[in-house]
């Protein structure tokens, strides 16, 4: 009997795209075949060329720019703008969510695409249909909330409610849960389910690998602007992490955190009853009464759940950059220390890597070179007068060092990937030689190749003699690397525990522990 084959149904290819850029080719002949109704999820290291292939895809990089077919619904489509694509029902969701937070939820979803009566606005007719649109993707919110009063999480389910108004049939997530805690991410990805039983095709684009293999029905894995395999989630053969991570990065990584013997010295900071009152809700403590110590050439971890005061903490003690009527005591290397402002604190060796690298950490429209050397000018300038050619050569420098992947230090900054651009804030507080670095997230959104790339340039600093304080949400990263871990529970310091004792399950003990409960 002839064997005969049941057609699959896709709803997307993508035929040999290529994508240059000045000294760079982001995308080399790439193939992408999604089905119609699944979950198609997209894998590969910072810089492979997985938001350029979804920028090709959803026309933020017009046809005429890149080489290649796309067919969608069976005929070949070429978009002009991100428009053109909306209008067939392709609908892409950055990152950097696109919503204006002085708007309402209602108003950002038709923004764009007003409900009208006429030439009016029928406010009435927005505010119902937001509510529909609201109640479909599960949030508990009014219509005419604005943005700025709810949080990251439910901002991302308003996107999806205004990719919903526009009538998606392919809907594209790019790095949906990076900002999320677990209790958004798992709600998102229970939406993302919902919605193919609806008959809605999604692409998802992430680095957490764990939530593609629990939602992903079909896992395409990229490396180097190329498209290395594609893994059905549904075959004879389970796909495992390492097989993800072995197609991502090219070889096993059998260890995640590279071996480290720490030489740990003499104390280097300590802080004492750190207290911070919320800058608008000033009788509230968002820090209360924390202590902790940190010793030259130890990484010590803070972990806790969303809003347990770990941001809050660090920001307050670097120049006290968030909140109001802080008070407690500072020591440096035994001596008291004020820190008043972000200039006192750099003069005492202290330095801050934000977790919001895009906002506060770079000038994303400035230069590799001018970002590396921001918080360290007085070392290159003159008079006032800054030397472009020391600037250059301090640039270069760090850029082999930390193999930053550019073509010129003279690229700007936001035109690198995620982990690139964060080597270039270590690079611009390593320059300005600190003696204790706080990195807050410094992997958040980061693929695991060069997140290891990041372990290492940390456990650097500490050989150095260097004082690290590494803020991270993902407790396996900080008990790979860190020395000891405080944990923090609403404000408070309610754990100290040493590498060696630190599980996940302790950690978790400690930081969903009564606030007015510390163990040592």
């Amino acid at each position: 009997m002839e064997n005969k084959t049941i057609p699959r149904d896709h709803i997307l290819e993508m035929r040999g795209i290529t994508k240059r850029f000045p000294g760079v080719i982001a995308l080399d002949d790439v193939n992408l075949v999604v089905e119609r109704g699944e979950i198609h999820a997209i894998c590969g290291e910072n810089g492979a060329g997985k938001s350029t292939l979804m920028n090709v895809l959803s026309g933020v990089y017009p046809h005429g720019t890149y080489e290649g077919e796309i067919v969608y619904d069976g005929r070949p489509v070429e978009f002009r703008g991100i428009r053109d694509s909306e209008r067939i029902g392709i609908v892409i969701i950055h990152q950097e969510l696109a919503l204006s937070p002085y708007l309402s939820i209602a108003e950002n979803i038709f923004l764009g695409n007003e409900q009208k009566n006429g030439i009016v606005i029928d406010w009435n007719a927005t505010n119902v249909r937001a509510a529909e649109l609201l109640e479909r993707v599960g949030l508990d919110e009014r219509p005419e909330t604005r943005i700025a009063d709810i949080g990251v999480g439910k901002q991302q389910l308003v996107e999806i409610a205004k990719a919903l108004s526009r009538e998606v049939r392919l809907l594209i997530l790019d790095e949906p849960t990076a900002a999320l805690n677990d209790e958004d991410s798992a709600h998102l990805l229970r939406l993302l389910k919902e919605l193919r039983s609806q008959g809605i095709t999604s692409i998802i684009i992430s680095h957490k690998l764990n939530e593609l293999l629990s939602v992903a029905d079909t896992i395409t894995v990229v490396r180097d602007g190329h498209t290395i395999e594609t893994l059905d989630s549904h075959g004879a053969e389970p796909i495992t992490d390492e097989r993800l991570i072995r197609g991502m990065v090219g070889r096993p990584m059998d260890h995640r955190f590279p071996e480290h013997t720490p030489h740990i010295g003499e104390e280097v900071l300590r802080v004492e009853d750190w207290t911070v009152h919320h800058p608008i809700d000033q009788a509230r403590k968002v820090v209360d009464g924390a202590s902790i110590t940190v010793r030259r050439g130890e990484i010590v971890g803070l972990a806790g759940l969303m809003g347990a005061g770990r941001t809050e903490f660090a920001m307050s003690l670097f120049g006290r950059t968030y909140g109001v009527d802080v008070s407690g005591r500072v020591y440096k290397d035994g001596q008291e220390i004020h820190l008043m402002s972000v200039g006192a604190a750099i003069s005492h060796g202290i330095a801050y890597a934000t977790e919001d690298r895009k906002r506060y950490g770079l000038n994303l429209i400035d230069t590799v070179q001018r970002n590396i050397s921001a918080a360290a000018l007085r070392k290159l300038s003159k008079r006032g007068v800054v030397d472009a050619n020391a600037e250059s050569t301090v640039a270069e420098q760090y850029r082999r060092e930390m193999a930053i992947k550019t073509p010129t230090v003279s690229a700007l900054a936001g035109k690198l990937s995620g982990g690139n651009q964060q080597k270039v804030v270590l690079s611009k507080w390593i320059y300005a030689e600190p003696d204790v670095l706080i990195l807050d997230e410094p992997t958040r959104g980061i693929d695991v190749g060069a997140k290891y790339e990041i372990y290492v340039i940390i456990q650097r600093l500490a050989d150095m003699g260097k004082g690290v304080i590494f803020i991270s949400s993902e407790l396996p990263e900080l008990i790979g690397t860190c020395d000891r871990i405080y944990t923090f529970s609403q404000g408070r310091v309610t754990g100290e525990v040493a590498k060696a004792d630190a599980t996940q399950e302790l950690l978790m003990t400690y930081m969903t522990m009564d606030k007015d409960v510390t163990v040592r």
